[in-house]
């Protein structure tokens, strides 16, 4: 998994050279000036994302299929998922599973937001600040 996210940067890295005028500069100062962002960051926002749509039931799924909540009363939003133990990495590395630290750590706002769009805009806010981590 990890070859093939450095084969597809690799790709975004050449790619990003072959713009005039900007292929001497380093890999993030392209990407800032092309206005994209790295795969980790797609990825980890795109989870976010989908993420809200099935806890506030956009989609016709069951939450429990993908997400069970803790109701221990621990800090942070009401709305907070529990990160299931795994041994064999198959399981770790699921999306339901991946995306429940990312979400954990957004804030009470983010998590009550009536529509998509405003969603974005606090994880972009968030992104920028450093709050989600990578």
């Amino acid at each position: 998994m990890i070859k093939d996210i450095k084969l597809i940067e690799g790709v975004q890295k050449r790619a990003t050279k072959l713009v005039e005028g900007i292929g001497n500069w380093s890999y993030d100062e392209r990407l800032k000036y092309l206005g994209l962002t790295r795969l980790d960051t797609r990825r980890l926002r795109i989870d976010l994302i989908e993420t809200f749509k099935i806890m506030n039931g956009l989609y016709d799924v069951n939450r429990e299929m993908f997400f069970k909540l803790d109701v221990s009363g621990r800090r942070g939003h009401n709305i907070r998922p529990f990160k299931r133990r795994f041994r064999l990495d198959v399981r770790k590395f699921v999306f339901s599973n991946r995306a429940v630290d990312h979400w954990n750590v957004l804030s009470q706002c983010s998590i009550n937001c009536n529509s998509i769009n405003t969603f974005l805009k606090y994880i972009a806010h968030d992104l920028e600040l450093g709050t989600v981590k990578i």
